[in-house]
C-alpha cells in the first residue's frame, strides 16, 4: 500500500515558526508532526510514502534520512507549486495501479484507515473522501452525500453558521480516476479534481468518522494538538504530562503546568512559570519569566522577569528582560521591541 502526503504549503498562518521550518516538520511533542502522520500510515499497512514540496525543500532531507522502518519515503522535487491536485497527479508514476491514500500533511488524526480501505473496495469507488462532522462549517465548506454515502457535490464555505460534514483531508484514490490530468499542471483536488470525477459519473464516496481530527494550521490549533495528545485523546500515542524532552534543564523552583511540552535541550530557570505552552528545542525561559498559551521557537529566549502570553516567538527570537507581550508574533532572529 502506498500514499502521497501533501507537505507543500508555506504555512503562512503559522508564521513566524514557518519562516525557517516547514509546518510538517514543526515538533509535535517528541517528534515532527509529519512523523506522527507517517507512523499512523505505517500502522495501517502503508509501506511507501511520496512527498514533495517547493517550499524550504532542503529542510526535508535530514528528516527523510533520519526515518527508519515503514513507511519508506520517496521524495519528488516540485519545482513550482502544483496545488493539492497537481502534487498528487505528479506522483502517479511512483504509485502503481492500485488505490492509494492521499492526505494533507497538516492534519492530526487517528482515522481508521484500514476500515476506510475496506469500504472503498466494497463500493468499487473511484475515490473515497474521509468526512468529519463539525458544528460550524464556515471555515471549511460542506461535502454533500446521498443516503448511500455517495458524494453529490462540494459546497463553498457557507456564509452562515451551519453544522455538517466537511472534507477531512484524507482520500483513497484509484489512479485511473486521474487519467485526464497531466503531470506538472497545477490543480486543486477539492475545487477541480473531485468535482470533475463526480461530474463524469464515476463513484465517489464519503467515509464519515468520529475519529480524532484537528487541522494544525494555526498556533491555537497547534497548541490544542499538544494538549489533546498529553491528555491521551489521540489513539496509539501516550505521553507523560507535562512532557520534558531529553537534555532539557528545568530548575526545581520552576512551575510547569500539565499542558506543557518542553523540547530537548531547552532551559527553564528558577521561578519561571510555564502553562499551556510549548517550548521548542533549545528554547530558554529565564528566571522569574512567565509563559502562558504561547509557542517559543527553537533557540528563542524569554528574558528574566519577562511575560509572554498568547504569543509566538520564531526561531532565535529574543524577549528582553522585564518585557511583557500579549498576542504578539516575534519574527525569527529578532529582538522584541514594542511599537
Amino acid at each position: 500500500m502506498k500514499a502521497v502526503v501533501l507537505v507543500g504549503g508555506e504555512g503562512t498562518r503559522m508564521r513566524p515558526l514557518t519562516e525557517t521550518m516547514p509546518k510538517p516538520l514543526l515538533p509535535l511533542v517528541d517528534r515532527p508532526s509529519l512523523s506522527h502522520v507517517l507512523d499512523h500510515l505505517g500502522r495501517h499497512g502503508v509501506t511507501e510514502v511520496v512527498l514533495s514540496s517547493p517550499y524550504l525543500e532542503e529542510t526535508f532531507a535530514p528528516f527523510i534520512e533520519s526515518r527508519r522502518g515503514h513507511p519508506r519515503v520517496t521524495w519528488i522535487t516540485e519545482a513550482a507549486p502544483l496545488g493539492t491536485g497537481g502534487a498528487i497527479v505528479n506522483a502517479l508514476d511512483q504509485l502503481g495501479t492500485e488505490p492509494f491514500f492521499a492526505l494533507n500533511g497538516d492534519i492530526l488524526t487517528d482515522l481508521d484507515l484500514t476500515t476506510m480501505l475496506a469500504k472503498h473496495r466494497e463500493h468499487g469507488a473511484a475515490a473515497t473522501i474521509a468526512l468529519h462532522r463539525v458544528d460550524d462549517a464556515r471555515p471549511f465548506g460542506l461535502v454533500i452525500t446521498d443516503a448511500d454515502g455517495r458524494v453529490e457535490e462540494f459546497r463553498e464555505k457557507p456564509a452562515d453558521l451551519i453544522p455538517g460534514e466537511i472534507n477531512a483531508g484524507t482520500y483513497l484514490i484509484d489512479p485511473s480516476a486521474l487519467d485526464r490530468w497531466e503531470p506538472g499542471e497545477a490543480s486543486s483536488i477539492e475545487r477541480e479534481v473531485f468535482p470533475a470525477i463526480i461530474a463524469s459519473g464515476s463513484p465517489v464516496y464519503g467515509f464519515p468518522s468520529d475519529a480524532y481530527w484537528l487541522d494544525l494550521g494555526t498556533p491555537e490549533n497547534y497548541l490544542q494538538a499538544h494538549f489533546d495528545m498529553l491528555e491521551g485523546k489521540v489513539h496509539d500515542v501516550t505521553y507523560a504530562a507535562p512532557w520534558v524532552g531529553e537534555g532539557a534543564e528545568i530548575d526545581l523552583r520552576a512551575h510547569l503546568g500539565r499542558w506543557v511540552a518542553i523540547g530537548p535541550g531547552a532551559l527553564v530557570g528558577p521561578g519561571a512559570q510555564i502553562d499551556d505552552s510549548v517550548l521548542h528545542p533549545g528554547a530558554r525561559v529565564l528566571a522569574g519569566a512567565t509563559v502562558v498559551r504561547s509557542v517559543i521557537g527553537a533557540g528563542a529566549e524569554v528574558g528574566d522577569g519577562a511575560t509572554v502570553e498568547d504569543s509566538v516567538l520564531g526561531q532565535g527570537a529574543v524577549v528582553p528582560d522585564g518585557y511583557a507581550l500579549q498576542g504578539e508574533r516575534v519574527s525569527s532572529g529578532t529582538t522584541y521591541r514594542p511599537a
